[in-house]
């Protein structure tokens, strides 16, 4: 277990301390400043920093959106194989129904509340937010990104 406090849903959402609080902090404060010069001294050179800092602060938020992504899909995956296992068949058919994000919100469940969530899941609609919070007992996953 990588965490020492028990995850629960209201401390499941994880920060990355040197991309959330300096890396993305630092670019946005250089898109500021930046944009800041440009009406000072109306350069090139300010332009074209601008623009920099500009591709940089996006080029993080993209870096950030792939791994999610990746972590997205791996879930899915391992969820599918999880409900092909342990739900009962005509739940089995309709894993296929599920998002990919009710499918992330249901790696929280544990293998006895699963066909639970799954069917008042579907039959609801549910979103992930709601997901999390009908589930009893917390499935931890400290390994997420």
């Amino acid at each position: 277990m990588a965490d020492s406090k028990v995850q629960d849903f209201k401390n499941h959402a994880r920060f990355d301390p040197l991309f959330h609080f300096l890396m993305m902090p630092v670019a946005l404060i250089t898109v500021i400043i930046a944009a800041y010069e440009i009406t000072q001294r109306l350069k090139l050179a300010d332009a074209w920093f601008f623009i920099m800092s500009i591709a940089v602060l996006i080029g993080f938020l993209k870096i950030r959106t792939y791994a999610l992504k990746v972590q997205d899909r791996v879930i899915r995956l391992e969820e599918t194989m999880r409900m092909q296992r342990v739900l009962p068949e005509p739940l089995k058919a309709r894993i296929g129904e599920l998002t990919v994000s009710q499918m992330v919100a249901l790696r929280f469940a544990p293998d006895a509340e699963l066909a639970g969530l799954v069917e008042k899941t579907l039959a609801n609609k549910w979103d992930s937010r709601t997901i999390k919070q009908n589930v009893v007992n917390w499935r931890p996953d400290y390994f997420r990104v």
